[in-house]
C-alpha cells in the first residue's frame, strides 16, 4: 500500500515537482479554452528550460520593466500616482503583445502617495528628486548603520531594523528610535504599551495606518492586472524576491564603501551578521512563495560583480551565505533566478557549484558562449540582449542579437531569451522582434 509522504520527507526535486504542478494547474477562470491551452504551454516551456530539457522552443522573458507606461503614453510618475493609469497601461501592453510567454505585472511600480507619506529616503523617483519625465528610480545609498552597531544587528535583527534602520531610512518613522527593545524579556504588555502615548510615536503610527490604506488601493490595481493576465493565459514568473546577505548589508545598511572596508577591518563581524540573516531571508521568502503559485524567486545581485571584489573575496564573503540562502529555497522546492548584474564572467567556475538544474542564472554582461560551456550541463541560463540595442537599435539589429544568442545557448535546452536588463523606453517593435525570433529560430 502506497503511503503519502509528508512535505518534509520529500526531496527537493519532489517538492519542486509539486510546486510545478501547482503552477501549471492552478485554479484560474480562463477567458477562453485557448487561453488555458496557451497558459499551460507557456508554463511547460519554462519548466523544461529550468530542468535543462528541450521544449517546443526557447522561452522568452520580455524585459518590459516600466515600459508599459511609456507604451501607453504615460510617464512613470503618472502611473505611480494614478492607479487607473497604471491598470490601463499594463492591460494595454498585455493585450497588444499577445505572443508573450509571460507577463510581468506592475508590482514594482511603487505607489507614489505612499512613499511621499512615509518620507522614504532610500530612493529618488520622478517628481521627488528626479525630473517628472524620468523613466526609472534612483537608489540613494548611504551609511545607515555605523560599524559600531554590528553587534546590535547580530543580537536581534528585527529589533535593529525597527528601532535603528527604519527611523533613519523612513522619515515618518523617525520617532521609533524612542521605542524600547522589541524583543522584551519581561513580557508584561502594559509596560511596553505605555511608550505609545508619546505624541511623536502616536503620529508616526497614524501616518503608517494612512499609508497602509493607500497601499491597499494600489495593491487592488496591481492584483486586478495580475489576475486579468492569468485569465488571459499569461503566466507570472514572479513567485517572490530575495537576495544575497552581503548585498542586504551593503545596499541598505553599510553602503558600498562601508562594507568593502568591513572585509578588511571587521571581517568576523561581517560574517556573523550575514550568517544571522540567512534563516531570516529563507523563511521570509518561503512563507511568501507558499501563498503564490509560481515557484520562481528573483534575486538581483549587486555587489558581487567583477571589479567590486576579487574571486577570493567573493568565495569568502559573498558566495557562502548567498549559496546557503539559495539552497534553503531550493530545499523547499523553489527555483532561484539570480540576476547577475554587472560582470560575472570571473565567477562562472564558482557559481556552478549548485545542484544540477536547481538555479536559473540570468546574466547582464556575459560571454554567453562561455557561460553555456561552463554552466550548460548544470544550470539554465538567461540573457542578455543589450538594453542599448533594445532601446535605440532597429528591429533587425535586435533579431540578429537574439538569433546569435539562440544559436549559442539553446542547444540541448536550458536557455531563456531575455534582455540584459529591463527596458523603460524605445521602439515597441524591438520587443516584438524578440518573440518573432524565438518562434522562427528557437524551435527544437
Amino acid at each position: 500500500m502506497d503511503t503519502v509522504k509528508k512535505w518534509e520527507e520529500l526531496s527537493w526535486q519532489e517538492k519542486r515537482e509539486e510546486r510545478f504542478k501547482r503552477w501549471l494547474s492552478q485554479d484560474i477562470k480562463f477567458v477562453t479554452p485557448q487561453a488555458e491551452k496557451m497558459y499551460k504551454e507557456r508554463v511547460t516551456r519554462f519548466i523544461k528550460a529550468i530542468k535543462l530539457e528541450e521544449g517546443d522552443r526557447v522561452p522568452v522573458m520580455l524585459p518590459a520593466a516600466f515600459y508599459p507606461a511609456h507604451y501607453s503614453g504615460y510617464t512613470l510618475k503618472d502611473v505611480m500616482y494614478d492607479y487607473d493609469a497604471l491598470k490601463k497601461s499594463w492591460l494595454k501592453f498585455m493585450n497588444e503583445f499577445g505572443d508573450m510567454d509571460s507577463f510581468g505585472g506592475p508590482g514594482l511600480v511603487f505607489p507614489g502617495r505612499v512613499v511621499d507619506m512615509i518620507d522614504y529616503k532610500l530612493m529618488k523617483w520622478p517628481g521627488h528628486g528626479l525630473a517628472d519625465d524620468c523613466p526609472s528610480y534612483q537608489f540613494v545609498e548611504g551609511e545607515y548603520m555605523p560599524p559600531e552597531e554590528y553587534d546590535d544587528l547580530i543580537r536581534d535583527p528585527a529589533d535593529y531594523l525597527m528601532r535603528y534602520f527604519l527611523p533613519r531610512s523612513v522619515g515618518a518613522l523617525a520617532p521609533w528610535s524612542k521605542l524600547g527593545p522589541i524583543t522584551a524579556f519581561v513580557g508584561i504588555p502594559v509596560w511596553y504599551i505605555t511608550q505609545f502615548s508619546d505624541p511623536d510615536i502616536r503620529k508616526s503610527y497614524q501616518t503608517l495606518l494612512e499609508a497602509a490604506l493607500e497601499c491597499n488601493k494600489w495593491m487592488e490595481a496591481v492584483m486586478e492586472v495580475s489576475q486579468a493576465a492569468l485569465e488571459a493565459g499569461y503566466p507570472s514568473i514572479w513567485g517572490g524576491m530575495n537576495g544575497a546577505p552581503y548585498d542586504f548589508i551593503g545596499d541598505m545598511l553599510r553602503g558600498t564603501m562601508g562594507i568593502m572596508m568591513d572585509m578588511f577591518k571587521r571581517p568576523d563581524k561581517l560574517q556573523k551578521a550575514m550568517e544571522r540573516l540567512v534563516p531570516i531571508a529563507i523563511n521570509e521568502t518561503v512563507s511568501a512563495a507558499d501563498n503564490l503559485s509560481c515557484p520562481i524567486i528573483f534575486m538581483p545581485l549587486h555587489k558581487g560583480t567583477g571589479g567590486f571584489m576579487s574571486n577570493e573575496q567573493f568565495k569568502t564573503f559573498y558566495w557562502p551565505t548567498f549559496k546557503e540562502v539559495m539552497m534553503g529555497l531550493i530545499n523547499e522546492g523553489l527555483v532561484p533566478i539570480p540576476f547577475a548584474e554587472g560582470d560575472y564572467e570571473p565567477r562562472l567556475e564558482i557559481i556552478k557549484d549548485m545542484p544540477r538544474s536547481s538555479v536559473v542564472w540570468y546574466f547582464e554582461r556575459m560571454d554567453m558562449a562561455k557561460a553555456k560551456k561552463v554552466l550548460g550541463d548544470n544550470a539554465c541560463i538567461a540573457g542578455n540582449v543589450p538594453v542599448s540595442v533594445l532601446c535605440t537599435g532597429t528591429p533587425q539589429e535586435v533579431k540578429e542579437h537574439c538569433k546569435r544568442l539562440i544559436e549559442t545557448c539553446a542547444k540541448g535546452g536550458g536557455y531563456i531569451l531575455t534582455g540584459s536588463a529591463g527596458v523603460e523606453e524605445g521602439n515597441p517593435d524591438n520587443l516584438r522582434a524578440m518573440m518573432e525570433v524565438a518562434k522562427q529560430y528557437g524551435t527544437y
